[in-house]
């Protein structure tokens, strides 16, 4: 009888440990992505001074400017990570095409301003890739934490479920880098 009330307590310690662990990688997948929060909305805040900024110089452009504004906003209104990372993505490349294009205009070009958001956008994506590497690492242990055993156990009783991992991709990851020998 002794047996199997101690096997018994055994369980529900187990139970209580393995809890608490999905628990607490569920908060830093949460933490995590936080910190992705505070650096696309730093990016989203220097977004309409880069188009002010630009806009009286590259009249021609307007439509690039004009695709990254409603990007922005389309990106507040996405429903999943997945969604949120492709309009990410496309505003990053608007972001770029903007920058390209500003070789074209030598005034723009050696605006002090414009120099200014390049640098705070280039800190940025910085800090927005550490966020996201920091995310997908909390991402990969928790799942890992719910997907194996006994862990799946436990979050099968308590229906935790997988979190997504944070994707941005850029034309340039895809690319096979160019050799020039």
């Amino acid at each position: 009888m002794w047996i199997i009330i101690l096997i018994l307590i055994f369980l529900v310690f187990l139970g209580i440990v393995l809890f608490n662990r999905i628990v607490r990688s569920k908060f830093l997948v949460r933490e995590a992505y936080s910190g992705i929060e505070v650096q696309l909305k730093r990016r989203h805040e220097l977004i309409p001074n880069l188009v002010q900024a630009a806009k009286g110089y590259m009249s021609y452009e307007q439509k690039t400017l004009e695709e990254v504004v409603a990007l922005r906003s389309k990106s507040l209104m996405a429903q999943s990570l997945n969604e949120l990372g492709k309009i990410e993505t496309n505003i990053s490349q608007g972001l770029k095409n903007i920058f390209a294009l500003a070789e074209n205009y030598p005034d723009l070009k050696t605006s002090a301003n414009l120099l200014k958001l390049h640098e705070s956008l280039v800190e940025v994506e910085d800090q927005l890739q550490s966020a996201r590497r920091y995310y997908n690492g909390a991402v990969r242990d928790y799942n890992t934490v719910i997907e194996s055993f006994p862990g799946i156990i436990a979050a099968n009783l308590f229906n935790f479920k997988p979190a997504e991992f944070f994707e941005l991709e850029y034309s340039t990851e895809r690319k096979t880098p160019e050799v020039k020998i």
